[in-house]
């Protein structure tokens, strides 16, 4: 039988197959690993900063009366960090390069989300 872990990693892989994205990430929100599909950076240390980017957004969008988030994009000198819940328990967050195309990168997390958000449940 295939366990969560094992079935979030596929998902993680074929979204890792999209064009520009590095590597992907399934975290707790409150920063711990549940599954990673990344081998270029420290699983729990993307997972930690994770958790601690969505607070932060979640507590700057409630405070001037935004609603909820529903993604976060990062735009740095050497690429994206893209970040959306998958369900209640967890977060859904990829590295990519610079010139991705955001769209596509976002509406395949958004599908991935959706299906990690029911294995979760």
């Amino acid at each position: 039988m295939i366990t969560k872990t094992e079935k979030i990693g596929g998902i993680l892989k074929g979204l890792n197959e999209v064009g520009g994205i590095s590597g992907s990430l399934v975290a707790s929100r409150d920063g711990l690993v549940i599954a990673s599909g990344t081998s270029e950076i420290d699983a729990e240390t993307f997972a930690a900063m994770t958790a601690a980017m969505q607070g932060a957004a979640e507590t700057a969008a409630s405070e001037l009366k935004q609603g909820e988030i529903e993604q976060i994009v990062v735009d740095a000198e050497k690429g994206k960090i893209l970040s959306t819940g998958a369900g209640e328990k967890a977060l859904l967050v990829s590295i990519t390069k610079k010139d991705i195309n955001l769209g596509l990168a976002l509406l395949e997390m958004g599908k991935a989300a959706e299906k990690i958000s029911n294995i979760l449940k």
